[in-house]
């Protein structure tokens, strides 16, 4: 139990950290504020270590209206940053969905990667494909036969749903080397929609008698320079009838010798 208080307290940390710095972007009365972090600061000048990710969305309109529902988010992490599930057994959709947190924990919490929060506001309660509000835990896991983050999220409010949202995982190009793309089901704005979005990503393992991490990175500043300053995430978020809203965060990192503690 006070490992569980001491991680619950770690990834409240971590995201009060991420959420400090954010990225805002306008389209007309649509705004979206992208945050993200990527701990810890000092990493490897050569080779990686394992860290933990952060990354969230708000959606919210400048007049108050209800803002257009959104249909997909893609988010591209800097190629320093690597994805590794080897070792991990992986979920499937069938095994947490539908389901309580408690039966997506029952069934796949040796495939947990992350945690995280969703929330939504619903303007027609007896037709909520997910809840208005609900905790987030991410498994590793497959869908339509790709590498997938299966963001598994339950609520009571404002009756008790379950939604699974699958981000598959690809390989990207130049400055951004993994790509986590979700479509979100195909609603009307009179049900209602999404307006916030965040996850926390990291976990080490053991894996044939080594030490694995599901995310690694380092720091390549060049010879001589303490640190460097990297574009760390780059989000698309498609709106239906409003085109599509992208935000790139920029952050920095400090370098030290791989075997450095």
């Amino acid at each position: 139990m006070l490992r569980r208080l001491i991680f619950a307290s770690a990834l409240l940390a971590l995201a009060l950290a991420a959420f400090a710095q954010a990225e805002i972007k306008q389209q007309g009365d649509l705004r979206v504020t992208f945050r993200g972090e990527l701990t810890p600061h000092a990493l490897p000048r050569s080779g990686t270590a394992p860290v933990k990710v952060a990354v969230g969305a708000k959606i919210a309109t400048t007049n108050g209206s209800n803002p257009p529902q959104l249909r997909k988010i893609t988010i591209a992490i800097n190629r320093n940053g690597r994805f590794d599930p080897a070792g991990l057994p992986r979920c499937s959709l069938r095994d947490i969905q539908p389901s309580t947190t408690e039966d997506a924990l029952r069934s796949c919490r040796s495939s947990l990667v992350g945690e995280g929060s969703f929330s939504a506001r619903v303007l027609l309660p007896q037709q909520a494909p997910f809840p208005s509000a609900g905790k987030v835990f991410a498994f590793n896991g497959t869908f339509d036969g790709k590498p997938a983050i299966l963001a598994h999220v339950y609520g009571t409010s404002p009756i008790p749903t379950s939604y699974t949202i699958p981000f598959q995982i690809s390989q990207g190009r130049g400055t951004f080397g993994t790509v986590l793309s979700a479509s979100l089901p195909q609603v009307t704005s009179e049900w209602g929609y999404v307006t916030g979005l965040q996850i926390v990503l990291g976990r080490t393992f053991n894996f044939h008698g080594q030490r694995r991490s599901y995310l690694s990175a380092g720091c390549p500043a060049p010879p001589g320079f303490p640190g460097a300053s990297f574009a760390f995430a780059k989000a698309s978020f498609a709106f239906a009838g409003r085109g599509t809203i992208t935000s790139v965060l920029n952050r920095s990192c400090g370098a030290r010798a791989l075997r450095e503690p």
